[in-house]
């Protein structure tokens, strides 16, 4: 079967569904709406199932690549929910090394994640992938579940369980103490809040996340990648005021707007992957973790 991408819906479509998955819709008014726009002999709930994630696609490092180490590993978050689970990669070979923690979307520690820190460990450094779906049982197996968890928590209490991660890679005996940090979507914006919180941070990589706001642009110390879809409005209408207070703070960045893909096109799982935004976007990342993680 080939491959659907973003290219085969209509714009509307994929406007929808991202309102859909960002809790700005029921599932039925997305299928309410996605009706008018669907081709004869196409329902809407077929439109909804061809845009679901297919996990099969996502692994491009095998938990059992021998260039790597995985475990599960556990750590204290006082300030959030007690104790948050994730997955921990790391290169064979005695360490330390760079850190970097990455943060999931809003659904949870799912495959694709799981898969973006084996390839951060690929690339030579410690990774953390926690769950801040831990302290109701974890992942769930499934986006749509995964996401009514999430938004059930404690904003305040599960951004402090990713910041506890963050202060976790620090400490560690395998860290250089030089940590970093890359997220998607709602991770992006803990990348951009982590970046408010530790002027020590080497660096941070958010894709399409949520803007910090203008005036706690100045306590930001770390070099910032941000990456943004070129078709996500609702993202990009935050980046105009973001980018001018970070010129007017001096801060040191650089952004790159992909032309023509998506809100998720990192997430090599659904139609919305965009394959030649998504190479691009992470050989950038591994570049600057490179030049400010080392």
């Amino acid at each position: 079967m080939t491959r659907k991408t973003a290219a085969d819906f209509d714009p509307r479509i994929l406007d929808l569904f991202d309102g859909y998955v960002h809790g700005k819709m029921s599932k039925r008014d997305f299928l309410r709406r996605a009706g008018q726009f669907t081709l004869a002999g196409v329902s809407a709930a077929a439109l909804l199932e061809a845009l679901q994630p297919d996990y099969a696609l996502a692994q491009q490092v095998a938990p059992d690549d021998p260039d790597i180490i995985t475990e599960r590993v556990s750590y204290a978050s006082p300030d959030g929910h007690g104790e948050v689970r994730g997955l921990m990669a790391r290169p064979t070979g005695p360490g330390p090394f760079g850190a970097v923690l990455v943060v999931h979307e809003n659904r949870g520690l799912n495959p694709y994640i799981e898969d973006v820190v084996r390839r951060c460990a690929k690339a030579g450094y410690l990774a953390l992938g926690p769950d801040g779906l831990t302290s109701l049982g974890g992942y769930p197996g499934n986006d749509d579940d995964g996401r009514v968890m999430q938004r059930a928590l404690d904003p305040q209490r599960l951004l402090a369980d990713f910041f506890a991660g963050f202060e976790h890679l620090v400490d560690h005996p395998l860290s250089t103490g030089r940590v970093g940090a890359v997220g998607f979507c709602y991770g992006g914006g803990v990348c951009n809040a982590l970046a408010v919180a530790y002027p020590e941070m080497a660096c941070s990589v958010p894709f399409y996340g949520r803007q910090a706001a203008s005036e706690d642009v100045p306590a930001i110390e770390a070099p910032l990648l941000l990456q943004y879809a070129g078709n996500d409005d609702r993202v990009n209408a935050g980046w105009p005021a973001y980018e001018a207070a970070l010129q007017a703070a001096g801060k040191t960045y650089e952004a790159h707007v992909y032309p023509g893909a998506s809100h998720g096109f990192h997430n090599d799982t659904t139609p919305r992957y965009d394959e030649a935004a998504a190479t691009f976007a992470w050989s950038r990342t591994l570049d600057w973790f490179d030049r400010h993680i080392g």
